[in-house]
């Protein structure tokens, strides 16, 4: 299987403007430019998002999977996924989960969380720090 991706850039870094389009065209002819990277107040993407929303949808996956696997039928999982960057490095990333999964405790949670965190695809490709956090709402 392989995923492909297409990036279009005319112009300079910083006055230029480019485009993504995915396969799925999902994104088609999306705007990502040095404004979207690095200021506010432009509609865009930028790369650093991207990755964001990557691992937020890999890493729900893996938990979702992990979940079934271990007979939960999650009801709802909700990820928030902070990249961090210093100038142009990007220094870490944060994944912050939220589960609606009946008959689980929190510990066992935490845990198949964590085991995502390390195994997701997105997750093995970096080579960055990665934290989590795991809560439920409906704690037993």
């Amino acid at each position: 299987m392989k995923r492909i991706a297409q990036a279009h850039w005319a112009g300079n870094v910083k006055t230029g403007k480019g485009d993504l389009t995915t396969q799925s065209k999902v994104l088609n002819n999306t705007n990502y430019s040095f404004k979207t990277r690095f200021e506010d107040g432009e509609m865009g993407t930028n790369p650093e998002e991207l990755l964001a929303a990557a691992h937020a949808g890999c890493f729900t996956m893996a938990v979702g999977f992990a979940l079934t696997e271990k007979g939960f039928d999650p009801q709802s999982l909700d990820t928030k996924v902070t990249v961090s960057m210093e100038g142009f490095n990007i220094t870490g990333v944060h994944l912050s989960i939220a589960g609606n999964v009946s008959g689980i405790s929190l510990k066992e949670f935490e845990a198949i969380t964590k085991e995502a965190e390390r195994n997701c695809l997105i997750s093995k490709v970096l080579n960055i720090p990665i934290s989590s956090e795991a809560r439920l709402l409906n704690a037993e």
